[in-house]
């Protein structure tokens, strides 16, 4: 496999001891962020214009801001660039720049891609680097070539992210953040790998990865895929149910979902981990419920008028917890 190189950017800079300068929150669309489609985030519509996406965005993150998010995670596939659409929705990455946010993009699998491995190389190479040419200059943006690559055997995963890395050689390590193993929840082999020194590193971990455990299991066992990696990790995925009254301040809860959160924001502290909650908005949605019901907020308004309302104030004390506030 060969990936041509882009041109040169500017602002390189290498990744930090800890990571805790990212407080995020995905921005998803409803439904989840796998699609053949483009990404119209939840609150958005196709018809929008790109200042109308400006403001729309700006709104949804004045709610995020309020928890203290500075960062949030957004989805790009090749429809997304390769189609009149990308005009329009990079109001949500320059909104985000413009009041001072960082910017994720990440790449969701779509038709360019299928069971968690790239089948079309030359559409996702062109993707980034339509994206690079205008963001890798940006020293609030920052590149993950792929979500949950699960397709690849490890060797083949770190082999084609680090093709991603050689093809774009000069966009700054310090603003990449490769994906751990399966479904970015194992980053010892690339931690152990030289050709990923100084880049960022994703993982994500939930509680149905694992099934139930008690609190002390739960922080014991988050620290097993991440070997001696929790320098350059961040935390781009994890997240609990939201929707349904559970209390995250209850130290003694038997809740599966009330000790795994409480264990992961615990050890997130402890080690300086920047974490990045799934979901804000939008997301995989329940049967019998129009929304994600790890969804942090609900959502109500509408135009450039729409409010972000938290449904669970302890879940979401216990996310700052975990961002050190």
């Amino acid at each position: 496999m060969t990936l041509v190189p882009v041109a040169a950017v500017s602002g390189a800079s290498p990744a930090s001891a800890v990571t805790n300068q990212f407080k995020g929150m995905n921005w998803a669309r409803v439904g989840d962020n796998f699609t053949t489609g483009t990404h119209v985030l939840e609150g958005l519509s196709s018809s929008d214009s790109y200042s109308t996406v400006v403001g729309k965005a700006n709104t949804i993150y004045n709610g995020m801001a309020a928890l203290g998010v500075n960062t949030v995670r957004l989805p790009i596939n090749t429809q997304d660039t390769s189609t009149s659409w990308w005009t329009a929705y990079r109001g949500t990455i320059d909104a985000a720049t413009g009041r001072g946010f960082k910017v994720i993009l990440a790449y969701w699998e779509d038709g360019a891609a299928s069971g968690g491995k790239i089948t079309n190389t030359s559409a996702f190479m062109t993707m980034w680097n339509t994206a690079v040419a205008a963001y890798g200059a940006n020293s609030q943006v920052y590149f993950e070539p792929m979500n949950e690559p699960h397709g690849y055997s490890s060797a083949d995963w770190r082999n084609f992210a680090a093709s991603w890395l050689s093809a774009h050689p000069s966009v700054p390590k310090g603003r990449v953040l490769i994906g751990g193993t399966g479904y970015s929840q194992d980053l010892r082999d690339l931690c152990n790998d030289s050709r990923f020194s100084g880049t960022l590193l994703s993982y994500h971990y939930y509680a149905f990865f694992y099934g139930t455990k008690t609190y002390e299991q739960w922080l014991s066992d988050f620290g097993t895929r991440l070997g001696s990696c929790s320098s350059r990790a961040v935390l781009t995925e994890y997240g609990a149910q939201m929707d349904n009254g559970l209390d995250y301040n209850n130290a003694g809860g038997t809740d599966n979902f009330v000790r795994y959160l409480r264990a992961v924001t615990e050890r997130q502290r402890a080690l300086g981990m920047g974490g990045v909650y799934w979901p804000a908005i939008g997301g995989k949605i329940a049967s019998g419920k129009t929304w994600d019901p790890y969804s942090m907020y609900s959502r109500s308004g509408s135009g450039t008028s729409q409010i972000l309302t938290v449904r669970n104030s302890s879940g979401a004390n216990r996310i700052r917890y975990g961002w050190g506030l």
